[in-house]
């Protein structure tokens, strides 16, 4: 195998060599519990509390508004889970939608069999949320609106503004999962009306294990993991010093180079989208072409397997991803592509490509060409297609 191109940053990325140097003082040097009170954890508290100034400086937030998990799928579950404790005195009904991370929808599963109402709103054809069916499902008992900032799967953006001026209009908590957008898009949480949101550090070049919760001020929002007194008694458990050192890093580097990086993924996201759909024949964009992660390619091709496409992808030295990471060991199609109404043979046949800033215009064109030349090889061994071009010439 030759040089390793790898396409699946929505579900991990690299650690910068920064990053990584920042945090390495932390585990054999200052590696003081930030807790203690003695001046060797000074050290440890600096980094935390600067950490965490970052992080509230990039999506306008205040300092003491975030608070630091352990990854996306916790401040989710913290996100839901204690919205429906804090404020059940109004009402047990939340809103959703049906292509959010199964974080989400496996969290409003459990709150379903304990006494709560969810409902889920569909989205159009491109992945995104239908508003006007949202505002109607807003009840009197209405306490929470929890729509992903963008999706994981197809990199469509929602209009999170809109939503926020609805859930605000109506006096209901907003929440959104920015575990994709972060450190990816603009994001200001009260330009924006969000009132938690959730992100994690392994999406955006930081390390895994660490997330944060964005909690607005004078939200009756309580604990999630209890025993210390962590996070301003509202996470406990020792700090994780290293990984918030490296989320924060992490976020100073997106801060930096994000209008760059971001204008540079879209030239190569856009010229690797056209590549595969003039290439590959009955093959089609999932998302919306424009309002998407700058970073996202998801392309169905009919007649084909996405998992046996991402063995040979993965023979040529393409790392690839047919969905969400999380839902890789189901034989299930993915619910997003469902949702915005593909057939499940269509849905069957996803490929994810998500891009970095390391990505070259040759990986995009090396990728284009393995892929035509995959999906060839498949087709060629299928009866349905044999059948479908037969019918069709």
């Amino acid at each position: 195998m030759g040089k390793l191109i790898y396409l699946d940053n929505a579900a991990t990325t690299k650690v910068y060599p920064e990053v990584f140097e920042a945090m390495k003082p932390y585990f054999m040097e200052d590696y003081g519990n930030p807790s203690s009170i003695y001046s060797f954890a000074g050290k440890s508290k600096k980094a935390v509390d600067d950490a965490r100034r970052t992080i509230a400086d990039f999506i306008g937030a205040k300092e003491n508004e975030i608070y630091f998990t352990g990854g996306g799928s916790e401040s989710d579950n913290w996100a839901l889970k204690a919205a429906v404790d804090g404020y059940k005195s109004k009402g047990n009904h939340i809103i959703t939608s049906k292509i959010e991370h199964h974080a989400i929808l496996h969290t409003c599963e459990y709150l379903e069999k304990h006494g709560c109402e969810v409902t889920y709103v569909d989205v159009d054809e491109n992945g995104v949320i239908k508003l006007d069916e949202l505002e109607k499902a807003i009840r009197p008992e209405t306490i929470l609106i929890s729509v992903m900032f963008a999706n994981n799967e197809i990199g469509t953006i929602q209009p999170i503004k809109e939503i926020g001026e609805i859930a605000k209009k109506h006096d209901i908590l907003f929440h959104t999962d920015a575990v994709q957008a972060y450190g990816h898009v603009p994001i200001n949480v009260n330009e924006l009306d969000i009132d938690m949101l959730s992100a994690s550090g392994h999406k955006t070049g930081g390390p895994k294990g660490i997330g944060i919760m964005y909690l607005r001020n004078g939200l009756k929002i309580g604990s999630f993991i209890h025993g210390g007194a962590q996070e301003r008694n509202r996470r406990a458990g020792t700090h994780n010093v290293p990984g918030i050192v490296g989320f924060g890093k992490a976020t100073e580097i997106a801060r930096d180079s994000l209008e760059e990086r971001s204008a540079k993924e879209i030239r190569l996201r856009d010229r690797l989208i056209d590549g595969i759909l003039e290439k590959v024949p009955y093959a089609r964009l999932n998302g919306h072409r424009t309002t998407r992660l700058p970073n996202n390619v998801n392309i169905s091709i009919q007649f084909i397997e996405g998992e046996s496409m991402l063995i040979l992808l993965d023979q040529k030295g393409i790392c690839a991803s047919s969905g969400s990471a999380c839902t890789s060991g189901s034989l299930d199609p993915s619910h997003v592509l469902l949702a915005i109404g593909l057939p499940h043979e269509i849905a069957h046949g996803s490929l994810r490509l998500t891009l970095s800033e390391e990505t070259t215009e040759e990986d995009v064109d090396f990728v284009i060409e393995n892929v035509e030349q995959i999906v060839t090889r498949l087709r060629s061994m299928s009866p349905l297609y044999d059948d479908f071009v037969k019918k069709n010439s």
